[in-house]
């Protein structure tokens, strides 16, 4: 029973993970991609970047124009 207390008292108490970081935007510069967006914000692989970028954003393909702001995930 009080293994089953600590549990509920746990998960009561939980919160949120913030090790990702909080979310940031990025206003796109003339000659920015994607990739090198990605490259920019997140170690290793940009691909896993320019995925996290795209369904932020609700980009449905790669065309991004100098000005808009983007929502940069943590």
């Amino acid at each position: 029973m009080i293994g089953v207390a600590a549990l509920v008292l746990w998960g009561v108490v939980a919160r949120a993970s913030t090790g990702a970081g909080p979310e940031r935007t990025y206003v796109v510069r003339p000659h920015d991609t994607l990739w090198s967006i990605a490259a920019r914000f997140y170690a290793g692989d940009p691909r896993e970047g320019i995925w996290k970028l795209q369904r932020r954003n609700g980009l449905h393909d790669t065309l991004l124009v100098p000005g808009a702001v983007l929502r940069v995930p943590g």
